[in-house]
């Protein structure tokens, strides 16, 4: 079973992603805000980070660039999220792909089963 870590400051949101997820047959955790995603990352391993670009006062696209310096993570896939079209700058930064909100749950779906 895949493994998706949530980096997301939305209570509904989180609540929303977590059922829909669990229901694809996905294992779903879910971050703090204000904790060190890059640390969270090597310490539990998912297979997929969903990531909002404003993870509470943290930077989304300073995270990601954070975990691609780190070799250890270099196959985590990174799916980054906003309400801000941010999608060149996001992919720029190491994202392997970019949900504009509101997304539908088949596009979400379909991108963490890649």
């Amino acid at each position: 079973m895949a493994k998706i870590l949530l980096a997301e400051d939305d209570v509904t949101m989180v609540s929303l992603l977590k059922t829909l997820l669990k229901m694809e047959g996905f294992e779903v955790l879910a971050l703090n805000t204000g904790v060190d995603v890059p640390a969270e990352v090597g310490h539990k391993k998912p297979d997929v980070l969903l990531l909002d670009v404003h993870f509470g006062n943290q930077n989304g696209v300073e995270i990601v660039q954070a975990i691609r310096k780190n070799n250890d993570l270099s196959n985590l896939h990174v799916v980054m999220t906003s309400g801000s079209s941010m999608q060149e700058e996001c992919m720029r930064a190491g994202a392997n792909a970019f949900l504009l909100k509101p997304f539908s749950p088949d596009d979400l779906i379909r991108l963490v089963k890649r």
